[in-house]
């Protein structure tokens, strides 16, 4: 089966067929003109986009192009850009479906939980990495230290202190690969001595909370509301795992009161608070809310990663740990990471390349959001959508009873939209809701308006 390249300017999915790159791509637009999928005087993205979109050089593109216009199916012109070329399509050999699409690969994506993968800055990062391995010294290519280079643990100890709020020494930072494997490693030191329950909030992701359990620890949530967990009813255990500034997915931010009745749990047990800040650099609408982390260094483990702010495929994340737990014994669990991703982040973000990508992307995903709103307002204006002053996803609430069907029919329609109720803890006493989950930092800048469209379309 091939496999679907991408959506790009014009909202068409492309699969191509043949070896190489080049000859793919081609093969893919032309059947795409002659099938008609692809109109008489559609314009297609330049060279320059199209290959950004999909990841691959520039020149594959623009050859592919020059081969098509070549064979008369493209035309291109100075001003006008590559169009296909004004003649009648000939009709598919087969009969055209007559039935909506099957679920399959998804030509769309509102899945939340990626950033816009297109969008990862690969030449600041070349850069970067160029700077990083012609300074790095010879010990970089060695085994190192198990905590994590120490040039990165102290950009990050800065970066989070100015813009995080956190209390960060370089000697408090693990560099792991990733929120996950963080979460486990802690899962793995709290069952040895001796924990054997972690409180989580009611809705969240159950890859999280399998893997907490996979370390011996059985998940318990709490219950909540719109203003976030309810932490004033901790009891029973001695660790928490919450995302106290924008609450995933419900979007919510912990209410000021229900942060310090955790501090004042964890100070009277003697508790530990897991604070998974996955995506603090989005904040729209106000100031960002700090880092639960400042309250007490003592009591609250920092989680963060480059996940949401580059891309997940980095395996890049970091924990600031509080002196009852030991970095080194930690790392010694299995923590581990490219030294030179490390050393390539680390000027990355010293030379303010982070800094300046996360505000480019922080305005991107802003017009996104406000064009969701905007949109379902007028589509559908009954419709609640909530979660929005933060973050990459938005709820959309739905009529009772509605969520599965519009789920359905978006898969149906090649959508991949993701319900409420699959991020509900199976035990949870929280109020049950019919709502979507809505990704808007997913889709390509080419794929936005389309998938947007497609998300429309199957709404009640």
């Amino acid at each position: 089966m091939a496999k679907p390249w991408a959506t790009f300017g014009v909202d068409l999915h492309l699969a191509p067929a043949g070896p190489g790159l080049r000859r793919g791509l081609t093969d893919a637009l032309r059947e795409a003109v002659r099938g008609g999928r692809l109109a008489p005087g559609t314009r297609l993205p330049s060279s320059r986009s199209l290959a950004a979109d999909l990841g691959i050089a520039r020149n594959t593109v623009a050859e592919a192009y020059a081969d098509l216009v070549a064979e008369g199916w493209l035309t291109a012109r100075q001003g006008s850009g590559t169009r296909v070329a004004e003649r009648a399509p000939s009709r598919p050999p087969d009969h055209p479906a007559r039935h909506p699409r099957r679920p399959g690969l998804p030509t769309y994506s509102l899945a939340p939980g990626t950033p816009d993968l297109a969008s990862f800055p690969r030449a600041d990062w070349l850069k970067a990495a160029r700077r990083a391995l012609a300074a790095a010294p010879n010990d970089a290519f060695g085994y190192g230290d198990p905590r994590g280079r120490v040039e990165l643990r102290t950009a990050l100890a800065a970066y989070l202190s100015r813009t995080r709020g956190v209390r960060a020494d370089p000697d408090r930072i693990l560099v792991c690969s990733g929120f996950a494997q963080g979460l486990r490693l802690l899962g793995e030191e709290l069952h040895d001595r001796g924990l054997r329950t972690l409180a989580v909030e009611p809705y969240g992701l159950d890859p999280h909370r399998d893997l907490v359990e996979r370390t011996g620890l059985r998940t318990v949530p709490l219950s909540g509301d719109d203003r976030g967990a309810r932490t004033e009813d901790l009891c029973d255990t001695q660790a928490v795992l919450l995302t106290p500034a924008h609450q995933f997915p419900m979007g919510v931010a912990l209410h000021p009161e229900r942060r310090a009745a955790a501090v004042d749990w964890a100070r009277r047990v003697d508790g530990l608070i897991l604070e998974d800040d996955y995506d603090g650099e989005f904040r729209y609408d106000r100031q960002s809310v700090g880092a639960l982390q400042d309250l007490d260094p003592e009591h609250v483990v920092y989680l963060g990663t480059a996940s949401k702010a580059l891309a997940p495929g980095l395996r890049l994340g970091w924990v600031v740990l509080p002196p009852s737990l030991d970095p080194e014994a930690l790392a010694a669990r299995g923590a581990s990471t490219s030294a030179l991703d490390q050393l390539t982040l680390a000027e990355f973000i010293t030379s303010g390349g982070y800094d300046r990508h996360v505000r480019a992307a922080r305005q991107r995903y802003r017009r996104r959001r406000d064009a969701l709103v905007a949109a379902l307002a007028d589509h559908a204006p009954d419709i609640r959508v909530t979660g929005i002053a933060a973050g990459l996803h938005a709820v959309v609430r739905l009529p009772p009873g509605t969520e599965q069907s519009v789920v359905r029919a978006a898969a149906w329609q090649g959508l991949a939209l993701h319900g409420l109720s699959r991020y509900r803890h199976a035990r949870a006493t929280a109020e049950a809701l019919d709502a979507l989950v809505v990704g808007y930092g997913t889709p390509s800048d080419h794929a936005w308006t389309g998938t947007l469209e497609a998300l429309l379309r199957v709404l009640p």
